[in-house]
C-alpha cells in the first residue's frame, strides 16, 4: 500500500511541476508579446486606438444619391454615423459644431445576379453593390483626411422561392457593409 501511495505522490509532484512550468511559459511569452507592441499603432502592434486622437467630434450630412434607387442615401448615412458611434470615441454632431465633416455621393445602386435555381432559371441570390465617393475633411484646418472615388461592396440575399428575402434585406446589408468600409477608410496612417 505504500508503494502506491507514493508513487502517487511522485506523479502528482510531476504534474504540479509541470503546470508551474507551463504556467511560467505562458507567461513569459506574454511579457515578450506587451514588450513587442508599439506605442503608435501605424508601428506595429498597439493598444492604442487607430482613430486620429487629435479629432473628437464628427458631421455626417445626408449622403447625396445620384442613383435611382430611392431612400438609400438616408439609411447608408445612418448606418455611417452608427458605425462610427460603434467602433471609434468621436462623437456625430451637427455640422456647425464639428471638427471634421464626412461627406459623400452614392453614385450607383444595383442588382446583380449571383446564382440560378437550377433546372427553372429563377434567380436564387442576387447581391446588392453600392458604389460610393466620399470625403472626409477636417473644418479647422481644410484638410482632406480621407478621400475615395468608386468605393464599392456588395451584399447577397436569396429572393427565391422559400426564403423570399425582400429587396430590403440586401440593401440594409449593403448599406452596413458601406458604413464599416467608410470608417476604415478613416483610420489614422492606414
Amino acid at each position: 500500500m505504500r508503494r502506491e501511495g507514493r508513487a502517487g505522490q511522485r506523479r502528482t509532484g510531476r504534474v504540479r511541476r509541470g503546470l508551474l512550468a507551463g504556467v511560467a511559459l505562458a507567461g513569459a511569452a506574454a511579457l515578450m508579446g506587451v514588450g513587442g507592441c508599439a506605442s503608435d499603432p501605424s508601428r506595429g502592434y498597439s493598444f492604442e486606438s487607430t482613430y486620429d486622437q487629435g479629432v473628437r467630434s464628427v458631421a455626417v450630412p445626408v449622403f447625396d444619391n445620384y442613383s435611382f434607387e430611392l431612400g438609400v442615401d438616408a439609411e447608408l448615412t445612418e448606418a455611417v454615423i452608427k458605425e462610427i458611434q460603434r467602433s471609434t470615441h468621436w462623437v456625430v454632431v451637427g455640422s456647425s459644431n464639428a471638427d471634421t465633416t464626412v461627406t459623400g455621393v452614392i453614385t450607383d445602386v444595383r442588382l446583380e445576379t449571383l446564382s440560378l435555381t437550377p433546372g427553372v432559371g429563377l434567380v436564387g441570390e442576387q447581391g446588392v453593390r453600392i458604389t460610393i465617393d466620399f470625403d472626409w475633411r477636417d473644418n479647422r484646418t481644410g484638410k482632406l483626411l480621407a478621400s475615395k472615388r468608386g468605393l464599392s461592396t456588395m451584399e447577397a440575399f436569396v429572393p427565391a422561392r422559400g426564403t423570399g428575402e425582400p429587396l430590403q434585406i440586401g440593401r440594409s446589408a449593403a448599406a452596413q457593409a458601406m458604413a464599416r468600409e467608410v470608417v476604415r477608410s478613416m483610420r489614422s496612417g492606414w
